[in-house]
């Protein structure tokens, strides 16, 4: 199997959002996004799939060196063999890829976040990274496209987190801050017991409607001159937005299912955004 053959059958194998939009790319920048997504799905499953702490924290530092070793022209692993010849021409640095292992650390070392300030900087780390990546794959000529590519990877990460709020607590993560729990009179043995609450539809409602808003914001941070050339990510955003409506409008049965769309309505979704140009 070649590097090229490995990355995309990582990233088709996912089931994820994401790989809807790589599909209406061109060539080189769909082997690039490809290759950096592999790389991103790498990295998270040693959190999810690795039981045991002690060696989850021992891979991602075999990976830390792993890319070290690739941007000084030593690649090994294949989803490195694959995005090293493309990382100078879309400007993909070790620091960005160093920033997604740093963020997956994260994850080893901490299952809760005093406020949502903490949290963003989480968010930062796995999803505003790599919100940029894919946004200088994709294209952009305004320093404003980073910032919104930053932004709706927020967006996306909270998306995440909503949905995924029963199963993070099967694994002893509470992405929610804690000061909001509290704030709505939610705690996290509601959350571990799976107690669907009025409390708790509040908590969620909440979640979701600062979500929404930073999608709202996010998409009018991005410059018109760039609209053409980020079509992916918007693409991946009608994905998200749908999905965070579907859960809302199913009231939030998060604790006990996970809320997804359909492959064809995410193939739809994306179609859409790249001939019609609309949600």
């Amino acid at each position: 199997m070649t590097p090229q053959q490995y990355v995309q059958d990582k990233a088709a194998g996912s089931g994820s959002s994401f790989y809807y939009a790589f599909l209406f790319l061109p060539p080189r920048k769909r082997a690039a996004i490809t290759a950096f997504y592999a790389f991103c799905r790498e990295v998270d499953d040693v959190v999810d799939e690795i039981e045991d702490s002690g060696v989850a924290a021992q891979t991602l530092h075999w990976w830390r060196i792993e890319v070290a070793n690739s941007f000084a022209g030593n690649p090994q692993h294949p989803v490195m063999k694959a995005l090293i010849p493309l990382v100078a021409e879309y400007g993909i640095t070790e620091l960005h890829l160093q920033k997604v292992i740093d963020g997956c650390d994260m994850d080893l070392r901490q299952t809760r976040y005093l406020d949502f300030a903490g949290l963003t900087t989480y968010c930062h780390l796995v999803a505003g990274v790599v919100g940029e990546v894919a946004a200088r794959i994709f294209g952009h000529t305004q320093a404003k496209t980073i910032d919104y590519a930053h932004s709706l990877g927020l967006a996306f990460q909270l998306t995440n987190i909503i949905r995924d709020v029963g199963e993070d607590a099967l694994r002893g993560r509470i992405y929610l801050p804690i000061d909001e729990l509290q704030r709505f009179n939610v705690t996290a043995n509601d959350l571990l017991q799976r107690r669907d609450t009025p409390a708790f539809q509040a908590l969620m409602q909440f979640q979701c409607d600062r979500a929404l808003d930073i999608y709202e914001q996010s998409l009018a941070g991005l410059p018109s001159v760039d609209w053409r050339a980020q079509k992916p990510g918007l693409m991946m955003a009608s994905i998200y937005r749908t999905l965070l409506l579907e859960i809302a409008d199913a009231k939030f049965p998060v604790l006990t299912q996970r809320v997804a769309l359909t492959p064809v309505r995410k193939m739809w979704l994306a179609w859409k955004m790249q001939a019609l140009g609309r949600f």
